[in-house]
């Protein structure tokens, strides 16, 4: 894609990644895709604002060569230092020599220990500006959102937050850049959400203390490092980030979350009278296969709703390892205050469900049901789920 021209005299200059296959070595995008976005300020003084990650570093040249002279450049201002941001930093340096760097005290740290970058470093503080000539630069200082070092840049004439992870989302731009520019909205917040629960959601607090440290900044544009940037209703991205930011308090939605495996057919089978239980009550539910599902696509629903039901046999006195390691995600993300309940087969030995206990105890998860039958399910037992998916249901749907 070309340069955009944000605002007269501020750029979009990314570039879309339609072949990575794993964001961060562990998300899937192979479908989707990202986009790494970087934003430059021409003004007496040359700004570029994030970078992108070193493979794409021929096309993001071409991006800058489009506006101005690379070796002009007065300042890189380094939002993050993950290498998705940071990735070409160090060839930019060597087109552009005498660049200042500007980012907080622990990016300066970072940039030694990561580049063995040490010099023309400028380390602002919390509200500190930048003068550019006509524009000016303010930054703040955004621990955890989601690294230590993160910060956010404001353009204070035309009201600009670049955000950085912040408001951000996977999917690579489909030429349109701009939220009201957008053909299939609900991808781009779908995928928003994904990200957020994925890449941002264990750091939750600092993302409303964020926020709210930006409540009394006038705000125009929101554009972030990823995805679409919102000009239209800047507010949309903001109040679905407080929203799924709340719900690590435990304020979710009255649905559920139907995560299942099945070795042979049996705790399938059981599953799906026990969705239909569910479903029959008009509670919403989300079924995954956890063993051909990865948890990247798993991670939203079990963060959006109130209950959880697993379906797993046991395996070697154990839970079902895909549906273990789906659980045990959910504890790496803190995925807290469900109400859970648990079905499946087994053969020669239970053990599923104590192992399912000591997996989910971190999450402080209430368990409210349990039904286990010894291997193939009978019409009986079926039924028997099925009222399984009532009960449960009726009590998410009510508290």
């Amino acid at each position: 894609m070309p340069a955009v021209e944000i605002k007269p005299g501020v750029y979009w200059i990314g570039v879309n990644d339609r072949t990575t296959d794993l964001f961060e070595g562990l998300w899937p995008i192979t479908k989707e895709g990202v986009s790494y976005n970087s934003y430059f300020v021409d003004d007496e003084k040359k700004v570029l604002i994030d970078l992108t990650k070193s493979f794409k570093v021929d096309e993001f040249l071409n991006q800058i060569s489009q506006i101005t002279d690379i070796a002009r450049i007065d300042y890189i201002v380094i939002n993050h230092m993950e290498p998705d941001h940071s990735g070409v930093l160090s060839t930019m340096r060597k087109i552009a020599p005498n660049v200042t760097l500007v980012g907080c005290k622990k990016t300066k740290d970072m940039l030694a220990s990561f580049l063995g970058i040490t010099e023309n470093i400028r380390v602002i503080q919390d509200g500190e500006t930048l003068p550019l000539g006509k524009r000016e630069l303010q930054f703040f200082v955004t621990p955890f959102v989601h690294w230590p070092e993160t910060i956010m840049t404001y353009e204070l004439s035309d009201k600009i937050l670049f955000s950085c992870d912040a408001f951000g989302g996977y999917g690579a731009l489909r030429g349109a850049i701009f939220d009201d520019e957008c053909t299939d909205f609900d991808f781009y917040e779908r995928e928003s959400l994904r990200y957020y629960v994925n890449i941002v959601a264990k750091y939750s607090a600092p993302v409303l203390k964020a926020t709210d440290r930006l409540t009394d900044v006038p705000v125009d544009i929101i554009a972030p490092s990823h995805g679409l940037i919102w000009r239209k209703n800047p507010q949309i991205i903001v109040q679905l980030y407080k929203t799924w930011a709340g719900y690590a308090g435990g304020k979710t939605e009255p649905g559920v979350t139907l995560v299942y495996g099945s070795m042979y057919g049996n705790t399938e089978a059981m599953m799906n009278a026990v969705a239909q239980g569910i479903s029959s009550v008009g509670v919403p539910v989300d079924i995954f296969d956890a063993a051909r599902t990865h948890s990247s696509y798993i991670l939203p629903s079990l963060w959006t709703k109130r209950g959880v039901m697993i379906g797993a046999p046991t395996y070697e006195t154990k839970l079902f390892p895909p549906v273990a390691q789906i659980l045990e995600m959910a504890v790496q993300k803190r995925v807290l205050n469900k109400k859970v309940a648990v079905f499946g087969s087994y053969g020669w030995s239970k053990g599923a469900e104590k192992h399912l206990e000591e997996i989910i105890a971190p999450l402080e998860w209430e368990m409210v049901d349990l039904f286990q039958f010894n291997g193939r399910p009978t019409q009986e037992d079926l039924k028997k789920g099925e009222t399984f998916g009532v009960n449960f249901a009726t009590l998410v749907k009510t508290e």
